[in-house]
C-alpha cells in the first residue's frame, strides 16, 4: 500500500479534522500573542492605537489562515513548496526595483492595505522547499557532495538577496534556518565543521575589509559590531540603544516596576520599544519572573512541535515541523540575545510579541503548516 493510499485511509476527514488539531499549541500561540497585545498597549501609554489594535486584527487574520491551512492535506503543501519558494524569490528580486525604503533599507513591497516583507515569507518557504527536497532524495545520497550543492544554492541565493537590502539579521536567520533542516535531514557533520571553519575566515575577512575599497559590510553594520564589543565607547550615539536596553532590563529586578510603570519606555528612553526592544519593556515592567515566563511559553511551543515531529511517520512533515521549530527558536533567541547585549543589534523582532504585520502573518502561516502535518499524519 502506497503512502498516499495509507494516509487517505488513516487521516481524519471533514469536521473531524478540527478535533485532531494540536489545541495545546493553539492555546500557547494565543498566550504569547496576548503578551504582545498587553505590551503594545503599555508602550502606547495605555492606548489601543496605534499598535495593539492593529496587532489584534492581524492575529485574528492569522488564526483564520492557520486553521484554513491546517485543513489542507500536507501532501498538497509538499507538492507546491517549489512554487512557493520560487514566488518568494521573485518577490525578493522585485524588492530591488519597486520596494519601499525606510531608514536606509529597502525591504518592503507596498500592497496598499499592508506592507509585505518578502524576506519574512522566504523564511518559511525555504524550510518547506528544503524539506520537500530531502523527502524526495534517497537517504543514502544525503551526504554526497553532488547532492549537497543544490540545497546550498537554495539557501545562499535568497540569503544574498536579503543581505543586499541590506538586512544582515534576516539573512543570517535564513542561513541558520536552512542549516537546521539540512542537519536534521542527516547530512554528515563534516560539512558543518567546514562551514564553521569558513565562518571564522569570513569574520576575519569582514573585519579586515573595513575602510577598504572592497569593504564587505555597510558602515552602520560595522558600528553595530563596535557597539556590541563596547557600548560604553559611544553611549549617546551608536551605543545608545543597547545601553538603554540594559538599564531597562536591570531596573526591572525580580518582579518588575509594575504594568505600565516602566520609566525607560514611558519616558521614551528606550528606542524601538514596540518592535525590536519590546522584550526589555516586558522585563522592566514584570521583571525576571515575567521575562522567564515568556521564555517558558516559547519553550513549550518548541517542545510541542518537536514531539509532533517525532511522532510523525512522514519524512517531509517531520523535517518541515523541525525546520519551523528551529526557525522560531532562532527568532526569539537572537532577539533576546540582542537586547541583552549578547549579540549585535541586527533588527530581529520578538516573534508574536513585536509589532509587525508580515512577521505575525507569516508565523501563523508556518504554524498552520505544523497543524496540517499534525492533523494529516498517518495513524
Amino acid at each position: 500500500m502506497s503512502y498516499l493510499e495509507y494516509s487517505v485511509k488513516t487521516v481524519p476527514s471533514g469536521l473531524s479534522k478540527i478535533l485532531h488539531l494540536n489545541w495545546a499549541l493553539v492555546v500557547l500561540l494565543m498566550a504569547v500573542s496576548s503578551v504582545g497585545f498587553l505590551m503594545l498597549y503599555s508602550v502606547a501609554g495605555g492606548s489601543y492605537a496605534p499598535w495593539a489594535e492593529a496587532q489584534m486584527k492581524r492575529f485574528i487574520m492569522g488564526l483564520v489562515l492557520m486553521f484554513g491551512i491546517a485543513m489542507v492535506p500536507i501532501w498538497f503543501w509538499r507538492n507546491v513548496s517549489g512554487v512557493l519558494y520560487a514566488g518568494s524569490l521573485i518577490l525578493l528580486v522585485l524588492v530591488e526595483f519597486m520596494g519601499t525604503e525606510q531608514k536606509g533599507a529597502q525591504r518592503w513591497i507596498d500592497l496598499g492595505f499592508m506592507r509585505l516583507q518578502p524576506s519574512e515569507l522566504m523564511k518559511i518557504t525555504l524550510v518547506m522547499f528544503l524539506a520537500a527536497y530531502y523527502d524526495w532524495l534517497p537517504a543514502k545520497k544525503t551526504s554526497r557532495p553532488f547532492w549537497i550543492a543544490l540545497p546550498l544554492a537554495i539557501i545562499l541565493v535568497p540569503t544574498f538577496l536579503v543581505f543586499q537590502q541590506p538586512d544582515l539579521g534576516t539573512s543570517l536567520l535564513l542561513m541558520m534556518g536552512g542549516a537546521v533542516v539540512v542537519f536534521i535531514a542527516g547530512v554528515h557533520w563534516g560539512y558543518f565543521a567546514a562551514v564553521f571553519a569558513s565562518g571564522f575566515g569570513l569574520i576575519f575577512a569582514v573585519l579586515h575589509s573595513r575602510d577598504k575599497s572592497w569593504q564587505l559590510l555597510n558602515a552602520y553594520q560595522y558600528r553595530r559590531i563596535d557597539t556590541f564589543l563596547d557600548p560604553s565607547k559611544d553611549p549617546l550615539g551608536a551605543g545608545y540603544h543597547i545601553t538603554q536596553s540594559k538599564i531597562a532590563l536591570g531596573s526591572g529586578g525580580w518582579t518588575g516596576r509594575g504594568y505600565m510603570q516602566g520609566t525607560q519606555s514611558r519616558l521614551n528612553f528606550l528606542p524601538e520599544k514596540h518592535t525590536d526592544f519590546i522584550f526589555t519593556t516586558l522585563a522592566e515592567e514584570f521583571g525576571f519572573l515575567g521575562a522567564f515566563s515568556l521564555l517558558c511559553l516559547y519553550a513549550l511551543i518548541i517542545i510541542f512541535c518537536v514531539v509532533s515531529a517525532l511522532q510523525n511517520k512522514d519524512r517531509f512533515s517531520s523535517l518541515l515541523i523541525m525546520g519551523i521549530a528551529g526557525t522560531f527558536f532562532l527568532f526569539f533567541a537572537v532577539n533576546m540575545s540582542m537586547v541583552m547585549g549578547m549579540a549585535p543589534v541586527v533588527g530581529v523582532p520578538l516573534p508574536l510579541v513585536s509589532y509587525g504585520g508580515s512577521a505575525m502573518l507569516v508565523l501563523m502561516v508556518a504554524f498552520g503548516m505544523v497543524q496540517s502535518a499534525h492533523v494529516h499524519r498517518p495513524r
